[in-house]
């Protein structure tokens, strides 16, 4: 075997004619007539397609549709003739929605703000999107007081758009740090965010001068969170400092045991008089070289 894995998917989309695209389920007219059809139909009239179909190139030519049955039927009702397709490399259905997450909130916020870039107004994309303004203002404004790096680290994820209004009371260091820990313990929710804000010390705090008011956490608890965060930081640094010198300790000691392992004599020797004993070696070895593989 090669050792390569073959990509779900083909890097680059490519605009396709509908006429080529076969579609595997048929549209009804009862479907047409729900309010998620609608919905497509508003949107894709007003902003256009926003995610690519997906579909498989057919032997004898053409391509056979996975995923996008409903935009694919908007699209020719709307008499379009082309749309932006991802090519998959396998044509099973569910290979799809296996690879491909839907939109995470930091890409709902860039389609915005595509939308509102070519000139249209946050009125205009609530009605194509079936929603209200207030929620395509909510989301235009995302990433506003928000540093770089933080928009980098949760690109891909769904999280709460209130967790930006917590990420923004802090300062761009301390963002990037708690986005950190939030993807660290798999907690992207508003109420974890709630927590490293109270657990934040002042000086690290985009206005350090105002009083940090809680809903629903005392100030006695919110100093307490303080100087827990600070005692779990310090032993974290500590440990990480201390990583390297234990890793190098964990290579010598493997080597070790496996040249210990290796000698015939010792290893017939063992497994005659101490069988517990080597199989303790072993798997004394077997750990370090998993703990190589997944450090953390």
């Amino acid at each position: 075997m090669s050792g390569r894995v073959r990509a779900a998917f083909e890097a680059e989309t490519r605009v396709l004619p509908l006429a080529q695209i076969l579609a595997t389920r048929q549209v009804t007219p009862q479907i047409r007539q729900t309010r998620k059809y609608r919905a497509i139909r508003s949107s894709i009239a007003a902003v256009g397609v926003v995610e690519p179909l997906v579909v498989h190139p057919q032997t004898g030519g053409g391509y056979v549709l996975l995923d996008g049955h409903l935009r694919l039927d908007v699209l020719k009702e709307l008499g379009v003739a082309e749309a932006n397709c991802l090519l998959a490399t396998a044509d099973e259905g569910y290979t799809y929605n296996k690879q491909i997450n839907r939109l995470s909130t930091i890409q709902e916020h860039n389609m915005i703000r595509q939308a509102i870039d070519k000139g249209l107004s946050p009125e205009q994309i609530s009605r194509a999107l079936n929603v209200n303004a207030a929620w395509i203002r909510e989301r235009q404004g995302l990433l506003r007081g928000i540093a770089a790096e933080v928009a980098d680290l949760l690109k891909d994820r769904q999280l709460g758009v209130a967790v930006f209004s917590f990420l923004r009371k802090m300062k761009p260091l301390r963002q990037i740090e708690v986005a950190e820990l939030m993807i660290a313990a798999n907690r992207l929710t508003v109420t974890y965010a709630k927590a490293l804000l109270a657990a934040t010390p002042k000086e690290q705090l985009a206005e350090p001068e105002k009083p940090k008011s809680i809903s629903g956490v005392s100030a006695e608890a919110i100093a307490q969170m303080e100087q827990e965060m600070e005692h779990l930081q310090r032993d974290y640094r500590l440990v990480e400092d201390g990583y390297g010198t234990t890793m190098l300790n964990l290579v010598v000691a493997k080597g070790y045991v496996g040249r210990l392992l290796a000698n015939a004599d010792v290893a017939r020797y063992l497994e005659r008089n101490h069988l517990d004993m080597k199989r303790e070696l072993e798997g004394i070895k077997f750990c370090e070289s998993s703990a190589r593989m997944h450090p953390y």
